[in-house]
């Protein structure tokens, strides 16, 4: 076997559980209970040769309880020689799984020790020599790994695909004698098509090296200079306009799936690590990419909204969707026939960065246009709001007379806010500020609370921001107008020039109009309403609260392996938080349980808060379980839910017709559901085993449902 690099990440428990040693298996335990959350203070690296360790199966294999009382997580994973070797897409994708590994060991104390190995042959045998207690190595699942390793649920997938040039037809292995398939060394498609080389003789295989990025791969088939490719096709998916001469061949392959690999001998691991995954994974926000303009986002029928967790733009209040960007938003997707998705970047600043990347179509988020963020490659529509910025102070600040009174003065901003540009123009003219940067993911209303409480001396606020705050609060006020009024726009990439003109036409139509009057007077000028906001989100900064039920849906969520803000989400959908809710179908309680479901589980008292919570959570479990755990961690949720409110025979009609349709069966979105609704149609359900199903509502009910989860997980990481 080959080297292996060994590197400690040491932190504060390794000297405790020393001590505890020594002390007693008393006091360990005690430590253990008591330890603070993971600390790593200092790195240790050692190398070694695997050669000369004691051969496979010689060495104890350590499940969970011995983990736990060593503190130590023995990671293999490729060496940095081995890890630059993966092209661009393959290392993203590696990062995550590092990132994963670590949040994992601080859930349970643990210190990390990577294992560096050189040869990615030598990952299983060190995995079962018990050199490591995990793989984590952007590995795929293949039928040979497994008769050998565990694997966890799914990570990520990699959805490779075959791609040809237009007017070239692979429909079946058949087609591929005669030609030759280009594919990177250790893609998982290359052992299929070794299979379909001994099924069909006559298939090329060429074996290209892993740093050759997928770009560079779709380019040389546009070229000609590769016959056929097995590649990611996320990029060609984003980027259609990029190569438009290709197309994919669909129906040959599943996705590929990534997963840890775990010795067979540690379940409680396996336990543990597929616990932890399974939450983590559900919270993973979409990172497809798209650059298209207004007729492609036709075409996938989402329109991506790129916004801020705020109460000028975008927030949720018991349970509904809510916000002046928001409102405006959902009509202008309604008026175009698409599905509106509010995406939250971490920070102010990935805004446009994000736009530009293709994470978003535009920006709606009370976004001043200014000079220098059009040259960073975006148009800005027509103004859809005139505010004015203002300084703002304590109370008891004296009223400043000029820009002359900042003098000495300490203003905190975000640097990526207009208000930056504003004060360094007041520098730029002689003004002595000191201008400090705030943190560039809170919002303006956090850094008006700092100022009210003394942690900062001044800020700056637009006027409906500063309104709004003024309602409900009487420990700051507006000292002076530095700036106004200044426009708010929404952005898009400068080139996206159909998109553009549809918003402006939107504005044209709607500007000052009444439906604009009344959802500006909805956030800015009703006082009652801002105050329930207010209380509702104080409430939220002070419990954790989402819902009336949090406690009970924890309990329940914790016990069947569920995220319990997901559960609140499903809540939410089925009965607006309400205990006595009925559908017209009979579905009774906060869950909307029918009685014959309640029958299978033993319970009658479906109104009842206790009882609907457990019962709905016991059935999304036993859902869940009717489904293939290869499928993604999300995916298999988004079938699950779908079930849920469909039933299950009408999922598994939509997947086997998405298949039919040349569409992936373990994919939910912009798949299997675009089968489900087909399924409402006479020509589809006439031909399906369970026959006619509401498709459109499962299809809205799982969409919702995902939305407000994602809300509610950027409210949580918010508070």
């Amino acid at each position: 076997m080959g080297k292996l690099r060994a590197s400690k990440t040491r932190s504060r428990h390794y000297g405790i559980a020393t001590l505890a040693i020594v002390l007693g298996f008393a006091l360990a335990a005690v430590t253990w209970d008591l330890s603070p959350s993971y600390d790593p203070a200092r790195s240790v690296d050692t190398t070694y040769d695997l050669s000369k360790q004691p051969s496979v199966g010689t060495a104890p294999i350590a499940d969970l309880k011995q983990i736990r009382w060593r503190r130590e997580l023995r990671v293999l994973l490729p060496s940095v020689r081995t890890a630059l070797s993966y092209a661009p897409d393959a290392a993203s994708s590696h990062e995550y799984e590092i990132e994963l590994v670590k949040r994992f060991a601080e859930k349970h104390y643990l210190e990390l020790e990577w294992i560096h190995v050189d040869r990615w042959d030598d990952l299983i045998p060190g995995l079962l020599a018990g050199k490591g207690d995990l793989i984590a190595a952007n590995i795929t699942i293949t039928e040979s790994r497994k008769n050998k390793v565990s694997f966890t649920v799914p990570i990520d997938t990699v959805r490779e695909k075959l791609v040809v040039r237009i007017g070239d037809e692979i429909k079946s292995p058949a087609d591929l004698i005669g030609r030759q398939v280009v594919v990177r060394e250790r893609s998982s498609f290359s052992d299929l098509i070794k299979e379909f080389r001994r099924q069909h003789t006559g298939i090329e295989l060429r074996l290209l090296p892993e740093h050759i990025p997928a770009n560079a791969i779709l380019s040389g088939v546009s070229s000609g200079e590769y016959d056929i490719a097995a590649v990611d096709i996320s990029l060609l998916e984003g980027q259609p306009d990029r190569w438009p001469d290709l197309k994919v061949v669909d129906g040959l392959i599943r996705d590929s799936i990534i997963a840890w690999g775990v010795n067979p001998e540690a379940p409680e691991l396996l336990e543990a690590l597929n616990s932890f995954l399974g939450r983590e994974q559900l919270k993973k926000q979409s990172q497809l990419v798209y650059k298209d303009d207004l007729s492609g986002i036709k075409n996938r029928q989402v329109l991506r909204v790129l916004t801020r967790n705020n109460a000028a733009t975008y927030f949720v209040w018991r349970g509904q969707f809510l916000g002046f960007e928001y409102e405006l938003m959902k009509r202008f997707a309604d008026s175009h026939g698409l599905h509106l998705e509010m995406v939250v970047p971490n920070r102010w600043g990935d805004l446009i960065p994000t736009l530009k990347a293709g994470g978003g179509d535009l920006i709606a988020a009370s976004m001043t246009v200014t000079e220098e963020r059009k040259k960073q490659g975006v148009a800005f529509t027509a103004p859809y709001n005139l505010v004015t910025e203002e300084l703002v102070g304590r109370s008891d600040e004296s009223a400043f007379k000029g820009v002359k009174d900042l003098n000495g003065r300490t203003v905190v901003v975000r640097r990526s806010s207009s208000y930056w540009t504003t004060l360094q123009k007041l520098r730029d003219q002689g003004i002595d500020i000191r201008l400090e940067e705030a943190p560039d993911s809170m919002e303006t209303e956090e850094i008006i609370s700092r100022v009210a409480a003394g942690e900062y001396d001044l800020t700056v606020s637009d006027s409906h921001i500063l309104s709004v705050e003024l309602i409900w609060r009487s420990d700051i006020k507006p000292v002076l107008t530095l700036n106004g009024p200044v426009s708010h726009g929404w952005a898009v990439r400068e080139n996206d020039q159909q998109l553009l003109s549809a918003l402006n036409a939107f504005l044209d139509k709607e500007y000052k109009g009444r439906f604009y009057n009344l959802v500006y007077d909805k956030y800015f000028q009703n006082s009652n309403r801002i105050l329930d906001h207010v209380a509702s989100h104080q409430e939220h900064s002070e419990k954790g609260n989402i819902s009336p039920y949090d406690a009970q849906v924890q309990k329940y969520a914790e016990e069947y392996g569920f995220d319990w803000a997901l559960i609140v989400a499903q809540m939410y959908q089925e009965s607006r938080f309400d205990p006595q809710a009925e559908s017209w179908a009979g579905a009774q309680g906060l869950m909307q349980i029918l009685p014959t479901t309640g029958e299978l589980f033993g319970v009658q008292d479906l109104h009842g808060v206790d009882t609907s919570i457990q019962t709905g959570v016991r059935y999304l479990a036993w859902l869940h379980e009717r489904f293939e755990p290869e499928l993604t961690v999300q995916d298999r949720m988004w079938f699950t839910l779908a079930a849920y409110n469909a039933g299950l025979g009408h999922v598994r009609d939509a997947r086997i017709l998405a298949r039919k349709m040349g569409w992936n069966p373990d994919r939910w979105f912009n798949n299997v559901d675009r089968a489900m609704l087909l399924l409402s149609r006479r020509s589809f359900y006439q031909l399906a085993t369970h026959g006619y199903a509401r498709g459109k509502e499962t299809v809205d009910y799982v969409r919702q449902i995902r939305d407000r989860y994602n809300a509610y997980i950027r409210l949580a990481h918010a508070g």
